[in-house]
């Protein structure tokens, strides 16, 4: 009998609208979109027609949304959106377009927000080669900028990620993953990018340096937050719902924080399956794992995680006036630890 997996609603109640928070930007993402489009032109064909078929895949841009809202509410006197911000905000989601390419031939993934992955479709190679152009491109797209202080930020992070792509690469397949270290990962490899976007939303527009920290710490926990949740949903969500295959973590051998800890709780022959499944990356035996981490409480152990998370982000912004957009940003994190997917 196939297990019946439970709801995301079961840990997590959504109550905020993302639509609001975004619509809140509306228009400033419009130009960002436009920079994106303008900036992924190139003469080579192949460039064009894979960086737009991710670029295009959907998504909600946060990464980016998150820098707009940033900005807006370090300075609430701001009225329009500078040039400099629009490109800020292209360039963080080109190098998240990069990552995700990247990630994908790694992780030989088939299907990322419901559609093939662009390795799947163009081939590793193309999709490696394209990946490259987009971090090299946004690179290009720094220095047009004109700021030191935006090349060592984003710098920095573009050498971090890759830093935790390496560190999960070493953890895949190793039951013997401490819940330090996968935090370390994923605060590498997918938070930091969210930290620089906030971060930057305050450099951008010339605000103190204790102003300028405490965006960054937003941006490292909500980014930490989102990612913990999207753990839980690996575990439970459907794949119509998440745009991928359900127990895709532990067929590529991921041992997450809900895998990490219930191994940690579990004794006998409970661990024996839990740590062959991550050893052996496996989803065979996907109910009766998924049984074991809703047995050991690890689903909402990480769900507290991840609400833990989302508090600081929100304590973070203690510094900032009051706004629309700084509520927007406390929605945000809200909304990281209260979705459906």
């Amino acid at each position: 009998m196939t297990l019946k997996r439970s709801p995301i609603s079961d840990i997590a109640s959504p109550s905020i609208d993302i639509k609001v928070i975004i619509d809140l930007v509306k228009d400033d993402m419009a130009l960002v979109n436009r920079t994106i489009i303008d900036n992924l032109n190139s003469e080579v064909a192949l460039i064009n027609q894979l960086g737009a078929y991710i670029i295009q895949a959907g998504g909600k841009r946060l990464r980016p949304v998150s820098l707009l809202l940033a900005a807006k509410a370090s300075n609430p006197e701001l009225t329009t959106t500078t040039a400099e911000q629009t490109l800020l905000a292209a360039i963080v989601e080109f190098i998240h377009t990069a990552t995700l390419l990247h990630d994908d031939v790694v992780d030989e993934s088939a299907l990322r927000r419901g559609r093939e992955t662009a390795n799947e479709l163009f081939g590793n190679a193309a999709s490696v080669l394209v990946g490259d152009y987009l971090y090299s491109r946004a690179f290009q797209m720094m220095v047009e900028v004109g700021s030191m202080r935006v090349m060592e930020i984003l710098s920095r992070t573009t050498n971090q990620i890759a830093e935790g792509e390496v560190m999960q690469l070493i953890n895949c397949g190793s039951a013997d993953t401490t819940e330090a270290q996968y935090m370390e990962t994923i605060q590498s490899k997918t938070a930091i990018l969210f930290e620089a976007a906030t971060q930057l939303g305050a450099v951008i527009t010339h605000q103190s340096r204790p102003v300028e920290e405490a965006m960054a710490a937003y941006g490292l926990h909500l980014g930490t937050a989102f990612q913990l949740m999207d753990d839980i949903m690996d575990y439970t969500a459907n794949a119509e719902a998440m745009g991928k295959n359900v127990g895709d973590d532990l067929a590529e051998g991921k041992p997450t924080l809900p895998l990490i800890n219930a191994i940690e709780r579990s004794t006998g022959n409970d661990r024996k399956l839990l740590v062959e499944a991550i050893t052996n990356a496996s989803r065979e035996n996907l109910d009766a794992v998924l049984a074991i981490i809703e047995r050991t409480g690890s689903l909402a152990y990480t769900a507290r995680v991840a609400r833990e998370q989302a508090d600081l982000a929100q304590t973070a912004l203690k510094i900032l006036p009051e706004s629309p957009h700084k509520t927007a940003l406390i929605d945000l994190a809200e909304f990281s630890v209260n979705r459906a997917f």
